[in-house]
């Protein structure tokens, strides 16, 4: 072999190396992630009484939590902290949408998840799901969420699981978030999963 197609097969090989290299980095030859123990199928409705499943966490990144509007400190912090972590996201804060997903589908009717979030006034693009109480259960299996009704009358309370569940643009569980994070955590852990 001539000198000449030497260095002409050297040149090839490395481009080849090169390319490689550069389609691995960008998640082209990357295994796609094992498949996540959170998540699933679900039928819902959304505050606007449009019906919705999965798909509705697609495109985005959502930041999933269960609670429910009557909920009188922990749910309404949560969703305060996370709008004030998207305020902190910079040009990335279009990228977030919060998914808040009712355990107590016998008084958050479609208009009371309505009148909730409108009067949070939330900045982030915020969805509020309800359903039957069958369909709760579905979606909260799916993500492995437990919550219990406690007490009797109109002013019971709901326990329940407070994980906020992050999940990607293609609706896959990331990484969880503690409600007892600070916005400035909150959107430091955010920040981070998206860059991956």
């Amino acid at each position: 072999m001539n000198r000449h197609r030497l260095i002409l097969l050297l040149v090839v090989l490395f481009g080849a190396a090169l390319a490689a290299g550069l389609a691995w980095r960008s998640g082209v030859f990357r295994p796609a992630p094992p498949p996540s123990a959170i998540g699933g199928p679900f039928q819902l409705v959304d505050q606007n009484g449009r019906s919705v499943d999965q798909g509705v966490l697609k495109g985005k990144w959502s930041a999933v939590f269960f609670g429910f509007t009557y909920c009188p400190d922990l749910c309404p912090t949560t969703l305060h902290a996370l709008d004030a972590a998207d305020g902190l996201l910079g040009d990335k804060a279009k990228d977030l949408r919060v998914v808040f997903i009712s355990v107590d589908p016998e008084r958050d009717s479609v208009k009371q998840m309505k009148d909730y979030l409108g009067a949070m006034g939330f900045k982030v693009e915020t969805l509020g799901l309800t359903g039957t109480p069958a369909q709760v259960a579905q979606v909260a299996k799916a993500y492995r969420v437990s919550y219990q009704k406690v007490g009797t009358g109109p002013d019971y309370d709901m326990q329940h699981t407070a994980i906020v569940y992050l999940m990607d643009p293609k609706g896959r569980f990331v990484a969880p978030l503690s409600p007892t994070m600070s916005p400035d955590q909150m959107a430091a852990q955010i920040q981070k999963d998206m860059r991956g």
